[in-house]
């Protein structure tokens, strides 16, 4: 066989690749399209893992180097998931906590969709603008952020999942910025209480503002030389910005719990949590009476709180986690002893265990 025919038979092989690739590609999106309609994480780490396994063994059949096939695989793995890629809203500035946490639980080729306001977030998922929300619902050092469970109980979205986050503030300011040039400090009102014990130290005014990441994305746009901003490591990447100082939280425990939310809740998986709120008649042990229902079953409850209902002074909905899936038998039966017993019972979302 000639030069030319062996150069014509690479070109047909050649041909055949793009081809099946493209098919593979084309399949990838219809995979993406259905975790997206089953609100599943687009990114499956062991899925992708199982993969290169395979291939590699089909190399080593076929006298090919495993580590060039993995290679060559890892790449078409990436724009497989390039078109899978995921819309999430989150209140903040690109670079803000939630943002972060939303890359945690999709993946890091998730498109961040930024808002002003939790209500333009809940909003944007119930227009269909975006199909997914991440939302903080409580920080184990500050407890739970109401307005996040108030928007709970009168949306449609329901929760599909749930993450966290480790909060470690960084000080952030321009290039020139150190520690004696500060004079005035940004950030949430939450960061700056965080920070209390650092910040003590520093002769600087502290301001509060809306959102860690836009404090940063503020100080650069108006060149605030002798001011500084607390946020996230990233923020100060995304922005171009300077870390003075890094782990500047007063307490190194200090976890963000977010919850996912879309139209619909996610299918059970057997390691589920169900989130629910509802309110009590006043009589002496109605509260009991409903708990009870849940250990008769062998129900563990997760967390339990009380909110005002806003409607009646000193008349509170009782918002509370429950281990397992709503689709269950025990905790189906449990829930409508629970309707039984209550004025209302909204059932938030049933969603996987976080990990």
């Amino acid at each position: 066989m000639s030069l030319d025919d062996l150069r014509k038979k690479i070109d047909e092989l050649d041909n055949r690749i793009v081809e099946l690739i493209g098919e593979r590609i084309r399949v990838a999106e219809d995979i993406g399209q259905d975790k997206k309609e089953k609100n599943r994480i687009i990114e499956d780490r062991e899925r992708e893992r199982r993969v290169l396994e395979h291939v590699r063994k089909l190399a080593r059949d076929n006298n090919v180097s495993p580590g060039d096939i993995e290679g060559i695989y890892r790449q078409i793995i990436e724009a497989s998931k390039k078109i899978q890629s995921v819309k999430v809203a989150f209140q903040g500035e690109p670079g803000a906590y939630t943002e972060e946490a939303a890359f945690r639980f999709f993946g890091k080729l998730t498109e961040g969709y930024p808002c002003g306001t939790l209500d333009e977030v809940f909003e944007a998922v119930e227009t269909a603008e975006v199909p997914f929300a991440a939302v903080p619902v409580e920080n184990s050092l500050e407890g739970s952020i109401t307005r996040a469970y108030d928007l709970l109980l009168d949306s449609p979205l329901m929760i599909c999942g749930e993450t966290e986050l480790r909060i470690s503030h960084c000080l952030i300011g321009g290039p020139g910025a150190g520690l004696d040039s500060i004079k005035k400090v940004y950030s949430h009102p939450q960061a700056l209480g965080q920070c209390r014990s650092f910040l003590s130290h520093l002769a600087a005014e502290l301001i509060p503002e809306s959102d860690t990441a836009g404090s940063v994305r503020m100080i650069k746009e108006q060149n605030l030389t002798d001011s500084a901003a607390i946020a996230s490591a990233r923020a100060a990447e995304l922005y171009g910005m300077k870390i003075i100082a890094r782990e500047i939280e007063d307490n190194p425990h200090n976890y963000t719990r977010f919850f996912i939310l879309s139209k619909e809740d996610a299918a059970p998986t057997g390691n589920d949590k169900t989130s629910i709120v509802f309110s009590l008649k006043h009589k002496p042990g109605a509260l009991y009476d409903c708990l009870k229902e849940f250990a008769a079953s062998n129900i563990n409850l997760t967390k339990l709180e009380s909110r005002p209902t806003r409607h009646q002074p000193w008349e509170y909905n009782f918002y509370m986690d429950i281990s397992g899936h709503h689709q269950d038998k025990e905790l189906r039966a449990a829930l409508q002893k629970l309707d039984e017993l209550s004025i209302f019972v909204k059932v938030l979302g049933s969603y996987p265990r976080m990990k």
